[in-house]
Order: structure tokens, then C-alpha cells, then sequence
């Protein structure tokens, strides 16, 4: 399916790179001075989730475990009829048996997940995260190259890792935790983000071998009619996974809160970075290439 009327998507990007440059520099300067805020599964300390058969207040949470021995505050999330309590350091054996004491007086039906992340596990974990990231994007831009061209790859790469670092960026500014689940989300945001630009892509290339191709305005109304063309799936395709993304935000338990949001977030971003960022970008480095845009109109 397709608009009657195009659209100048080309046109349109202009300011859709003004956005999302001045959304990275923002990042770029949180993540310089702040940097993330991560979870304890990537700093030394103890996470417990505990599941209550009623719900209590922070306050009562802060008070029953105040004897419990740890020298600093816990930060606390509540739930429904659900605790999640961090501490910064490990808790021993001891600390770990006085909490679910205190906690079983609140609620004697309470169940307990305690989990312990060592420093060196926590260091290890954040390696291999961006390890998964970048050898990720490496293996898509191999894929890309062999099955398009150079150009492409370049322009898909820059379009992913915008959707990726949006994410990010929008955690760092917004102080917002950064734990397992939100490496997860920005992998399947990352696989999202080349599927939707593959489609287009491929669409360019078809028209391409179709079509004469003389001048940059003849690419760049090639362009326009090739996102033309593929916009209807590509909207409704992010709005179906944005529909259940939203939904698990809103519904989804603690435990996927930062994923949920991950996504949301990453598809919002990734559902204009293919229209306005990755074909653009193509169109702007194949005008490099006048040459062979004369000669071979048909050669991608």
C-alpha cells in the first residue's frame, strides 16, 4: 500500500536530524558526567524481590528492616503486593536471615528472591553487554554489505545504533535504572531497527533496477516513492509491537518495568530512524557517487 500523494520524506529529515542530534549531544553530556544509573546486576550489592500477600507502605518497609545490621539505606520500589529492596554492598548470611525476619513480621506469608552480584561478576556482566552490542552490529553489517552494498550498511548501522543510543541517552537523563532486561530490550530493539530498514532498502533496490536514474533529484524522488510505498507497513508493523510493549509497561510486573519501558521508547525512535535517518543517509552518500550513478543507474 502507498499514500497517493508523496510526501518529500527527504526534505522532512532535515528536521528529524536537528532532533535527534541535539537528543545525542544531551546524552552524550549526561552520559559524560553522570553516566548511567545502574541496577545491581552490574554493581557489586544485593538485590531482594519479595512477594507479600498484602500491601504495605515504604515507611513500615524502612522500619521493620531498620535492625537488620546494613549501615546504609536500601533503596525500595513498591509494587503491587510486591518489595524490591537494593542494597549497595552484599549482605552475609546473618543480614540476609535478619531481613526476611523483619519482613515475615510485616507479612508472615511472605516469599523471598535474594540475588548477590560480586564485583568482579558485576564488571564482567557489563563487558560482555556491550561485547553483545557491538558484535551485533558488526555481523549486521556484514550481512548488509554482502547483501546489499556498502552504502546501505553504512546508512542501516547509523540507523540502529540511533535507535540503540537514544535509549541510552534517555536513561542517563532521566536517571533511569539500567539493568539486564534493558541490555535485552535494546538487542531486540537493535533487531526491530534493521528489520524495518531492510524493508525499505529493499524496496530502493527494486525501483532502482527499474528505474533511470540520471540525477541526485532522480534518486532522491526514488527515494520518496520507495518509503512511499513501504510507510503503511512500516506504521502499522511499530504499532503493533508498540500496542504490546505499552501494554507489559503498564500491566507487566517490577521485574520488567525497565525493559518495558526500553522498548517503548526504542520503537518510538526506531519507527521514524528507517524513513527519515537510514534512507536519507543512503541517498546522501550515493550522491557522492555520481559516476556510477550516471553510468549504471541499475547497480546498487
Amino acid at each position: 500500500m502507498r499514500f497517493k500523494k508523496e510526501l518529500d520524506f527527504v526534505h522532512l529529515s532535515k528536521f528529524f536530524y536537528v532532533f535527534s542530534i541535539v537528543l545525542t549531544i544531551m546524552g552524550l553530556v549526561f552520559l559524560a558526567f553522570l553516566g548511567l544509573n545502574y541496577s545491581v546486576d552490574f554493581k557489586a550489592g544485593s538485590n531482594v524481590d519479595t512477594a507479600l500477600s498484602k500491601n504495605v507502605t515504604v515507611e513500615e518497609v524502612r522500619s521493620a528492616i531498620g535492625g537488620v545490621g546494613v549501615p546504609h539505606e536500601p533503596s525500595i520500589t513498591m509494587g503491587e503486593k510486591r518489595i524490591n529492596i537494593r542494597y549497595e554492598q552484599e549482605l552475609n548470611d546473618n543480614q540476609s536471615e535478619a531481613l526476611k525476619a523483619a519482613i515475615t513480621k510485616l507479612d508472615d506469608k511472605a516469599s523471598f528472591e535474594i540475588n548477590t552480584v560480586d564485583t568482579e561478576m558485576a564488571k564482567e556482566l557489563a563487558k560482555n553487554a556491550i561485547y553483545a552490542v557491538l558484535i551485533s552490529c558488526l555481523g549486521i553489517i556484514v550481512y548488509v554489505s554482502i547483501r546489499f552494498e556498502w552504502r546501505f550498511a553504512v546508512a542501516a548501522i547509523v540507523a540502529l545504533m540511533h535507535d540503540a543510543f537514544m535509549v541510552v541517552a534517555i536513561f542517563s537523563i532521566f536517571r533511569l535504572e539500567v539493568d539486564l532486561t534493558f541490555i535485552i530490550a535494546v538487542l531486540t530493539i537493535i533487531g526491530y531497527s534493521i528489520n524495518d530498514t531492510i524493508v525499505i532498502f529493499d524496496r530502493i533496490r527494486e525501483n532502482l533496477r527499474f528505474g533511470k536514474q540520471k540525477t541526485y533529484e532522480d534518486l532522491k524522488v526514488l527515494v520518496n516513492k520507495s518509503v512511499s510505498q513501504t510507510l503503511l507497513r512500516s506504521i502499522y508493523t511499530a504499532f503493533t509491537v508498540f500496542i504490546a510493549a505499552f501494554f507489559l509497561l503498564v500491566l507487566g510486573g517490577e521485574s520488567i518495568k525497565m525493559f518495558s519501558l526500553a522498548m517503548v521508547i526504542g520503537l518510538l525512535f526506531g519507527a521514524y530512524s528507517s524513513i527519515f535517518i537510514a534512507s536519507p543517509l543512503w541517498l546522501l552518500l550515493k550522491k557522492r557517487q555520481k559516476p556510477a550513478v550516471n553510468n549504471n543507474p541499475a547497480k546498487v
